[in-house]
């Protein structure tokens, strides 16, 4: 496999969320950061960070949430239909949800493009209606309560306006994070059942495994036969040639042996 064809998936273990934990795991490393808005993370983006600053990708479907939530017309009629009172539905917050379903529309053309194709579209697509949106919500935010929830929606989105337009000049950047939850569901939904890593040395092996198992997920290697026969093989294999069992390099046994002769 190509170098540049080459996911990596790369899981840290620590034992709470403090902001410390990330700024240890990231403090050698810079570039773009895409998730939501976990305080944690501010000093990350502070311009006279070391070696540099990393710069904030926000992400839009969190940011679609709460105004999906005060306009969710099928959620009301539910509610009217089960004999409970329905819940108001906010036009503006109705507007705002269909205008980002448009952004997200224009992503989903252009997914598989590459960075600059993805750039070039939305500048000729996406930004005339982000800089509408931007527009509107400038407009109308200060004629609502600072405690509504419609207020609190927008004040998410414009104290970080910077990060959720960085998508518009940056091709690799994406929409949302939506991929990366989506890679951790199967944690989310099983955590549970392995509540407990027994001590700090086995959420270590834990977050390895992850690791381990994603990247084979990633490079489309089914994760339990690439375990097993490496398994079955590392006792022997070269320590100078472990890099042919990574996910990536990795051969069934059968090929690789086909393959030398």
């Amino acid at each position: 496999m190509a170098a540049d064809a080459v996911s990596l998936a790369l899981t840290y273990y620590s034992r709470d969320r403090g902001g410390a934990h990330v700024e240890a795991h990231l403090a050698r490393w810079s570039g773009l950061l895409q998730a939501d808005a976990y305080a944690g993370y501010n000093r990350l983006y502070v311009a006279e960070r070391t070696p540099g600053p990393i710069l904030e990708a926000a992400c839009w479907a969190h940011a679609r949430r709460p105004f999906f939530a005060l306009a969710d017309i099928e959620a009301s009629a539910r509610r009217k239909a089960s004999g409970k009172s329905p819940a108001p539905i906010s036009p503006l917050a109705l507007d705002v949800v269909q205008r980002m379903d448009r952004l997200f529309e224009i992503e989903r053309g252009i997914n598989g493009s590459s960075a600059d194709e993805r750039r070039a579209v939305r500048q000729d697509l996406s930004r005339p209606l982000v800089d509408d949106l931007e527009v509107l919500l400038r407009a109308e935010r200060p004629r609502l309560s600072r405690g509504s929830d419609l207020a609190k929606a927008m004040d998410y989105m414009l104290k970080r306006w910077p990060a959720f337009t960085r998508f518009l000049e940056d091709g690799r950047v994406c929409l949302s994070n939506n991929a990366a939850e989506r890679a951790l569901r199967g944690i989310a939904l099983g955590r549970k059942s392995w509540l407990f890593a027994g001590s700090d040395r086995g959420g270590q092996r834990a977050a390895a495994m992850y690791s381990l198992i994603v990247t084979a997920k990633m490079n489309d290697i089914d994760p339990q036969a690439w375990l097993a026969d490496v398994l079955a093989r590392i006792a022997g294999h070269p320590t100078h040639r472990l890099d042919e069992l990574l996910p990536w390099n990795w051969q069934p046994k059968r090929a690789a042996v086909n393959r030398a002769a």
